[in-house]
């Protein structure tokens, strides 16, 4: 007697072949009677996303797409070209302000935000005390805009105004150009909401010594390979985002001739500079971002393409753009990290997730390699085992691995690459960021780090954009 003849087609009369998806309770009960089990990694996907999950996913752009995005990310490069104020590079204007994140106003701006903000007035002479920067700012003669729109990147609050010097970076292979400010060090510092006279005494030191300098040795030594330094960063135990130790002693190490050699200069302030950036382990976290920001503004609108170019957040919404969406942010409140606290802070200190630094994650470094640099779980919390499967974990939102930024106890497996919108409504599975933590309070300063994940919303609402951009089923 065949098979088909047989009662239940047989299924009581031979072995079963089992195979389970989502909760595991049917696969255990059977494995505990000595059953074999097949498991099949499924979960449903995100609430609200399946109609346009479904129509996405149909487009038949969608893979060549993608493919076409991640060839971009892969082989963009990030040389340091030039550093000079940023009324210059980036034409602001006196009363011009840019911030991390999505676009905002100062009625809505988080206590980090506004307290950056009423430093920058103080910095820029616009005001001479924080009531008279605080009424001017809610006037309108003062413009806030983000970053992301002017091509630059800013950690925390992010807000470069006209008289702060930053780093310009540029792509030689797509032609793309990225800023971002130079890197105050930790504390009480601007871009974590602090204005107090010593950090406005630091930015007019930054301003008047630190810009010029850096910006000479850089001009004797000719542009600056970063995006040579990311993959050097991973074997020495740096994921880029929260452990910059290495980047900036490799940026160091190629300026130092060219620092030293200005016997113009002033030995007193020479010697400070090279104390100054040899004793930030950050100072590199503002020339990794532009670096990182080069790579995903080389996917750029590309029609159809699911994969995620911006990752940001403003201390009150967190934003994402998508390569097949232009410049359109899709936006929910910022979640508040969880983590460690410096001192006597504790959670009721800290604020919503702030700052374009989670750039890193979206071009594949910062919390999606932490299994390249376990020592950051001392940092922003977590133990090794979480390092280990948070990045393993990537790998399923991801399109692709990266064929230079690798995890050297993965067997140097590339890192996780291309966050793809479709994985994320798919699986569920959100990627993980590691960040610092600003203080609620304007004036406050850092409060400690941690971990944090996107609202879930803004891939819902991403993907319907993208959604109702797909052309028509025939």
């Amino acid at each position: 007697m065949s098979t088909t003849e047989q009662p239940l087609r047989g299924l009581l009369t031979r072995d079963p072949s089992v195979v389970a998806a989502g909760a595991g309770i049917f696969g255990d009960a059977l494995r505990q009677q000595a059953v074999p089990v097949t498991d099949v990694e499924w979960r449903p996907p995100m609430d609200g996303t399946s109609e346009a999950l479904a129509r996405v996913l149909a487009d038949p752009r969608l893979a060549e797409a993608n493919a076409e995005a991640l060839r971009r990310i892969t082989a963009a490069e990030a040389e340091l070209v030039r550093i000079a104020p940023a009324s210059e590079v980036l034409g602001l204007k006196r009363g011009e302000f840019l911030h991390s994140g999505p676009p905002l106003t100062w009625e809505r701006a988080s206590g980090p935000m506004r307290g950056a903000l009423i430093g920058a007035m103080l910095f820029e002479g616009l005001a001479s005390t924080p009531e008279e920067a605080e009424e001017k700012l809610a006037g309108p003669d003062i413009s806030l805009a983000p970053c992301h729109s002017r091509g630059a990147v800013g950690p925390m609050a992010g807000v470069i105004s006209p008289s702060m010097w930053v780093f310009e970076l540029r792509d030689p292979v797509h032609g793309n150009v990225s800023h971002c400010s130079l890197n105050e060090g930790l504390g009480k510092v601007l871009r974590y909401g602090a204005y107090s006279e010593e950090v406005i005494t630091r930015l007019q030191w930054m301003r008047d010594v630190l810009g010029p300098v850096l910006a000479d040795a850089v001009e004797r030594h000719g542009p600056v390979d970063i995006r040579a330094y990311l993959p050097q960063m991973l074997q020495m135990g740096d994921e880029g985002h929260n452990r910059n130790r290495s980047a900036t002693l490799m940026f160091l190490r190629d300026l130092l001739p060219h620092i030293v050699s200005q016997t113009d200069r002033d030995p007193a302030d020479i010697a400070e500079v090279c104390r100054f950036v040899g004793a930030n382990d950050h100072f590199a976290l503002n020339l990794v971002m532009p670096a990182c920001k080069l790579a995903m503004a080389a996917a750029k609108d590309i029609p159809g393409s699911s994969v995620v170019v911006t990752m940001a957040r403003n201390g009150t919404d967190f934003g994402i753009q998508l390569a097949g969406t232009g410049d359109e942010w899709f936006t929910a409140p910022a979640n508040t990290p969880e983590g460690l606290f410096l001192g006597s802070y504790g959670p009721e200190d800290a604020n919503p997730d702030i700052g374009d630094s989670a750039i890193t994650e979206t071009a594949g470094m910062g919390g999606f390699v932490m299994a390249a640099a376990p020592a950051i779980v001392r940092l922003v919390g977590g133990d090794v085992d979480f390092a280990l499967t948070t990045t393993r974990t990537m790998y399923e939102i991801t399109l692709g691995e990266h064929p230079s930024l690798q995890v050297p106890i993965l067997e140097f497996r590339g890192a996780p690459i291309a966050i793809d919108a479709t994985a994320v409504a798919r699986t569920g599975v959100l990627p993980q960021i590691n960040t610092g933590m600003a203080g609620r309070v304007a004036g406050t300063g850092q409060v400690g780090a941690g971990l944090v994940t996107p609202p879930a919303e803004v891939f819902v609402d991403a993907l319907q954009a993208l959604a109702d951009r797909a052309p028509a089923a025939g």
